[in-house]
């Protein structure tokens, strides 16, 4: 339930407001065209920065670091209407989501001096170093080591799947410090700051069969990591993981992806007789909505709603998934949204696999509600 005051909630308001008015002009100005899964797959550099000019990055980041200062749920009111206007906004995204967080709870003061003010004013591109070729949603099974050197750490191995790795200036990269144990295999985890433009970093395209290119496989060979840049402790680099895991989960992208394809269902059946489809399909984004801005107040008081923020992946990516498969069966090849139709169809499979497969975040629900 919301504990809001009635001045919050009207600033929150006015805050959506004005991020509409900001997001019509500019798709009346040709400044970006609406886009599914635009936050995975569209990045604008210049887009982003017009972005951090309106403080609309890095708002939860403390003033003192760079950033607005603002609370989570007004960041989650920004982030909601741009992922549902199909912004681009793939260049910060990841960074303003994750990296900045992380870096408050676990990063060292002067990693936070060093990053946290680039990413408030929209010129640092992070991306993730998790996945592996054969370790997706089963982190633990991580094959990239870390091995200590003087002053540092020398980090080899391959990260896959990683969007925006082409454009990134770094990426946290997993990897295991200790000997793999069959019965702690969550135990010997740790987490750098790798900067790939450093000697040793390779970056292949993964081209999708759309034939766009947001994917990439990072190889990491005996990368040199100063000490200075190990991202919180040593051996603990799991238990870090899946504290990101709440923030990557739990947001407005994990249910509006395809809402631009929604929304123009509902503006163009407006004239027709009812689809009942439709109103369920809404009615699900609604219900996500609240369970989604009520993860942001919880986060604003420091908890970790990783059960909560697993049920709105699971359910918010199937939703997604739904409203693609909709627009598909009903649309002709006429149709002014067939186009972003086809897109969301070839981006579909990706929907319930980004940020845990919907397999794995049954188990992590059903054991958070001891079933299992």
């Amino acid at each position: 339930m919301s504990t809001l005051g009635s001045d919050e909630a009207v600033g929150l308001v006015e805050l959506r407001r004005e991020v509409r008015r900001f997001l019509a002009e500019q798709r009346e100005t040709g400044g970006f065209t609406p886009g599914v899964d635009t936050w995975l797959t569209r990045f604008d550099p210049a887009f982003s920065r017009l972005l951090a000019e309106r403080g609309w990055i890095g708002m939860t980041i403390p003033e003192e670091y760079g950033g607005n200062g603002r609370s989570f749920l007004e960041r989650f009111v920004v982030t909601e209407e741009l992922v549902a206007a199909g912004a681009p906004v793939g260049y910060h995204w990841v960074a303003d989501r994750q990296i900045a967080p992380t870096l408050l709870s676990v990063g060292t003061e002067e990693q936070k001096h060093a990053y946290l003010p680039r990413i408030a004013r929209g010129d640092l591109c992070f991306a993730i170093g998790m996945s592996e070729p054969t370790s997706g949603s089963d982190l633990a099974s991580v094959r990239t080591k870390g091995v200590r050197t003087d002053g540092g750490w020398l980090i080899s191995g391959t990260k896959s799947w990683t969007s925006g790795g082409h454009l990134a200036d770094a990426f946290f990269a997993l990897a295991r410090t200790e000997p793999l144990e069959v019965n702690h295999r969550h135990a010997g985890l740790s987490q750098f700051i790798v900067d790939l433009r450093a000697p040793g970093v390779h970056i292949s395209p993964v081209i999708s069969m759309s034939g766009s290119h947001h994917f990439n496989e990072v190889t990491l060979d005996e990368v040199f990591v100063p000490d200075s840049r190990v991202l919180g402790e040593l051996g603990q680099g799991w238990q870090q993981v899946t504290s990101e895991l709440a923030y990557e989960r739990s947001g407005p992208e994990r249910f509006l992806s395809a809402q631009v394809l929604l929304n123009g269902l509902l503006d163009t059946r407006s004239a027709t007789p009812a689809d009942p489809e439709l109103g369920r399909l809404a009615a699900r984004v609604v219900g996500l909505h609240l369970m989604s801005s009520q993860i942001a107040e919880r986060l604003q008081t420091g908890e970790r709603p990783d059960l909560a923020a697993a049920m709105v992946k699971h359910l918010g990516t199937l939703t997604e998934g739904d409203i693609v498969d909709h627009a598909d069966a009903r649309l002709p090849a006429a149709d002014p949204l067939r186009a972003l139709a086809d897109i969301g169809v070839l981006q579909r499979p990706g929907f319930t696999i980004r940020g845990g497969t919907n397999e794995v975040l049954r188990g992590v629900i059903a054991r958070g509600l001891g079933l299992r």
